[in-house]
């Protein structure tokens, strides 16, 4: 057998958010072994990867202690000649103030196979997601992309001539950049915009001029940002002013207007512009448009659910309030495997139970065929689908998509049936378990997975309480409720947190997790009437509709 030949990818992720990243990035995340990944990288990028992936954290921020270059470059090449798929993921794009040259010396001195690719970087998606164009016939017609990171190397006698300047990495030396600037003749009156987490729910826009932008920002946390300098910065107001934000139309690779409605959450000195990718622009006609809302299921599992909720105008913050992991031990699971002839039924209740039973089934395994004469029977059509997605077809999915109904309307006589049930290793239910127990059936319960409280909340969507920024809250289970008050609690240090969901819409996907809104939180307002995510984002455009 020939041996395994490793590769590294510098792939470019883009401003930030999934929408962004190029199909080809997509692809190599989706087959990575190994991701070694920058700071600024959205969190949503990292879920892509395999479970099996290796995972290393290298990213520089603010003087916080990190990885050195020669340590990420003997990394890359020690997984490279290992044979393993490695992807080195940068904000950006991977040549544009990205330190690749290093990274490539490294790989080429060790003869390590790598392939660049290319990614959208901040300095040219920044500009365009706040409405400021960096060229114009008149006010622009060239622009230059710096970087503040060492203010001294750059010649600020030419950056000041420049009619557009976008700086990079500048966002703890603005006094120092603008001090620059008017030294070598640039007006005081020079319009400048920062641009604070470009095309993430959390992007701010400040908007000022040379000789008051500091004053404007002087308590606000700038970094990440991108900054334009310039009479461009004008046509800002313009553009939205004419009712009319720009919005990308994929394959047609033009640029369109759209009627928009701007939202902005406000303060003082600054506007947070809460745009979410895949919905940017998103006609004000939409069911949830301008409203913020909260998603609290695990990070793993959120992703459709928060493009359901950007495609109906929704901006969406994500708060992870569930971790998904394998159990303490494998060795129940492994032990029902061994035995798979001797049960009759497999029960698998969440989407989590389909992946972890099969990933464990593979590695002992390798023909499905194992499973000839064991009936499986599912717990909704989410993980109908999920099963669907291991060309398998389920025997029995009850009407209902709760535990309850699976025993209820269960076929045939239990009496002496034997039951392989798949579950989270603690916390769950144990309802189903009692009522096929109770009709004579035997259920071997094994842990397939366990899932637990992060260890802190997501610091946007804690801004995102805080502020009073969030219109809705969604619970898809019983866990991320309980979870959601233990973070918060943990955050503030009491329940002060509480008065922080004044006016919010609390939604529940079923009759269980609303119990547990009700007695942790005090109120439900909208039940999902199916125990699904669309059914959840039904209910919650009928509650608008109600109220409005």
């Amino acid at each position: 057998m020939a041996e395994q030949t490793g590769k590294v990818y510098l792939v470019g992720s883009g401003p930030g958010d999934v929408a962004y990243l190029t199909v080809r990035g997509y692809q190599l995340l989706r087959q990575a072994e190994v991701l070694v990944y920058d700071a600024l990288v959205d969190s949503e990028l990292l879920e892509l990867v395999p479970k099996t992936c290796v995972k290393f954290d290298v990213g520089k921020r603010g003087g916080r202690p990190s990885m050195r270059q020669t340590e990420i470059n003997d990394l890359l090449v020690q997984y490279c000649l290992q044979g393993q798929q490695v992807v080195r993921l940068k904000s950006g794009d991977p040549f544009i103030f990205g330190r690749s040259h290093s990274e490539i010396q490294a790989l080429k001195a060790a003869n390590c196979d790598y392939e660049v690719i290319p990614g959208l970087s901040s300095a040219l998606a920044a500009p365009l997601l706040a409405s400021i164009p960096l060229t114009d016939p008149i006010l622009s017609r060239c622009f230059a992309v710096v970087s503040a990171h060492n203010p001294e190397a750059l010649d600020w006698e030419a950056l000041s001539r420049l009619e557009t300047l976008v700086i990079l990495m500048g966002g703890q030396r603005l006094d120092e950049i603008v001090e620059r600037l008017q030294i070598q003749g640039r007006s005081p009156q020079t319009p400048i915009a920062i641009i604070r987490w470009a095309g993430q729910p959390q992007q701010q826009i400040w908007e000022g001029t040379l000789m008051d932008i500091g004053q404007k920002t002087a308590a606000a946390p700038l970094s990440p940002c991108v900054m334009v300098i310039g009479e461009v910065v004008r046509l800002r107001a313009y553009l939205q002013r004419a009712g009319h934000r720009p919005q990308a139309t994929g394959d047609r690779g033009i640029l369109d207007p759209v009627p928009y409605t701007p939202s902005p959450v406000t303060s003082p000195h600054f506007s947070t512009v809460q745009t979410p990718p895949s919905s940017l622009f998103t006609p004000s006609s939409s069911p949830l448009a301008n409203k913020t809302v909260l998603v609290t299921r695990s990070a793993s599992q959120s992703n459709q659910f928060s493009d359901r909720l950007r495609q109906a105008g929704a901006v969406v913050i994500e708060m992870p309030a569930l971790e998904i992991g394998p159990p303490s031990s494998w060795e129940e699971l492994d032990r029902a495997i061994a035995h798979l002839s001797s049960f009759d039924w497999l029960i698998l209740t969440s989407a989590n139970s389909v992946e972890y039973f099969f990933d464990r089934l593979a590695i002992h395994v390798q023909d499905i065929g194992a499973l000839a004469g064991l009936k499986i029977a599912v717990v909704g059509e989410k993980t109908a689908q999920w099963l669907a997605r291991r060309g398998i077809k389920p025997d029995f999915v009850p009407p209902e998509f709760v535990a309850d109904s699976l025993a209820a309307h269960f076929p045939g006589s239990l009496e002496g049936t034997q039951i392989l049930f798949p579950r989270v290793e603690s916390g769950g239910r144990d309802v189903l378990v009692k009522d096929f127990s109770s009709r004579g059936a035997i259920v071997t319960e094994v842990a397939a997975y366990q899932s637990r409280c992060p260890e802190a909340i997501a610091p946007e969507a804690l801004a995102a309480l805080q502020n009073h920024a969030i219109d809705i809250v969604t619970f898809a289970s019983s866990k991320t409720v309980k979870h959601f008050c233990q973070l918060l609690r943990q955050a503030e240090g009491d329940d002060s947190w509480q008065t922080w969901l004044s006016g919010v819409c609390i939604a529940s996907i079923g009759p269980q997790t609303s119990k547990t809104c009700e007695s942790l939180l005090g109120r439900v307002d909208a039940e999902a009437q199916e125990y699904t995510i669309e059914g959840l984002v039904q209910a919650i455009i009928q509650w608008l509709e109600r109220k409005n």
